[in-house]
């Protein structure tokens, strides 16, 4: 229990990625070629970027991979010194590995180039990103650079025009559970399909946040539906349907916001949290088209609202009014 279990059960091969079916024969091209050229990998948090640049370095280089491969994160350093060397402005030396410093080292490896991973690098600095495009030429030949980023758009376009971008999409509710489902075998855990639901939608397609999670719950033991929402001060599903129902079928207003404040007062969570939730069950419910739409457009606003600095208390009020008033009109 003392590894991480996001490391622990890091895909070992490319063919172990889910949720990214595209970008992973994309890969394994480059792979059969046993060549590749830059790239920047493109998405939100626990999509699988890292994994999937160390998966590839693995099945290029095999098991002496780590001598061909340097992963560094460009948030710990932002300057232009992480790309040109260890002294700074004033001539000190830094003590940190550089990007300039590694890409100038002859590979190791018969393939003839490694590999240099920048995590993070739309959080350099134009300076920085101006010196890692100049040394992204100066040793093509012997270093392939992958740029892992939130934002693309944050590359300057000289550096985006060197490299081939793969977008990672958000991982869906089936690439979640089937990873889920192997950590948990291979963990000898059971998890009830109750439980896996819980976890997804608390991920909300992060891949990351799914694993630990369970690895939460297996330190405790308690592999229930109510530890996961508990972990993260949620209410469990239950108590949102229950929320909904009271004001959008039954139409007793005053009865939904003792609900909501009980809501509030027992697990702290924001509103826009209890929104969320209130979102998830709601696609989930069966209803009519027309009334799904109001009630799903009756969140987005009070969402938006609350996010450009409206009362948390009045927004949640004024949605559970629009729950009632929309209930009475398709009752």
């Amino acid at each position: 229990m003392n590894q991480i279990w996001t490391e622990k059960f890091r895909p070992a091969s490319l063919s172990e990625i889910v949720g990214q079916d595209e970008n992973v024969d994309k890969l394994k091209g480059f792979v059969k070629r046993k060549d590749i050229p830059h790239l920047i990998f493109s998405g939100s948090a626990g999509t699988g970027k890292t994994s999937a640049a160390i998966a590839l370095a693995i099945e290029l280089f095999g098991e002496n991979w780590k001598e061909n491969f340097l992963e560094l994160n460009a948030s710990n350093n932002r300057g232009i010194n992480v790309i040109r060397g260890h002294e700074d402005r004033e001539g000190k030396d830094t003590g940190m590995v550089s990007v300039k410093d590694y890409a100038r080292l002859k590979p190791s490896n018969p393939l003839g180039f490694k590999i240099i991973f920048l995590d993070e690098a739309d959080q350099l600095t134009g300076d920085a990103q101006a010196a890692l495009r100049r040394t992204m030429e100066v040793y093509s030949s012997s270093t392939r650079f992958i740029l892992s980023c939130n934002y693309s758009s944050q590359i300057i376009p000289p550096i985006q025009s060197r490299c081939v971008l793969m977008r990672f999409r958000s991982l869906d509710d089936n690439a979640i559970r089937t990873r889920i489902s192997v950590i948990a075998e291979r963990e000898n855990i059971h998890l009830t399909d109750a439980v896996i639901d819980a976890i997804i939608d608390v991920a909300e397609g992060d891949m990351r946040r799914a694993i630990n999670v369970l690895q939460t719950m297996a330190s405790t033991g308690d592999f229930t539906e109510k530890k996961v929402f508990e972990m993260f001060g949620y209410s469990s599903r239950d108590e949102f349907a229950s929320l909904i129902s009271t004001a959008l079928e039954h139409g007793l207003f005053d009865e939904a916001r003792e609900k909501l404040d009980e809501m509030m007062i027992k697990t702290g969570v924001s509103g826009l949290d209890l929104i969320k939730g209130m979102h998830s069950v709601v696609r989930r419910h069966r209803m009519a088209g027309k009334e799904k739409l109001e009630v799903i457009m009756a969140l987005a606003d009070a969402e938006f609202r609350i996010v450009e600095g409206g009362s948390d208390k009045i927004q949640l009020d004024a949605l559970l009014a629009r729950l009632v008033k929309i209930g009475s009109e398709f009752s």
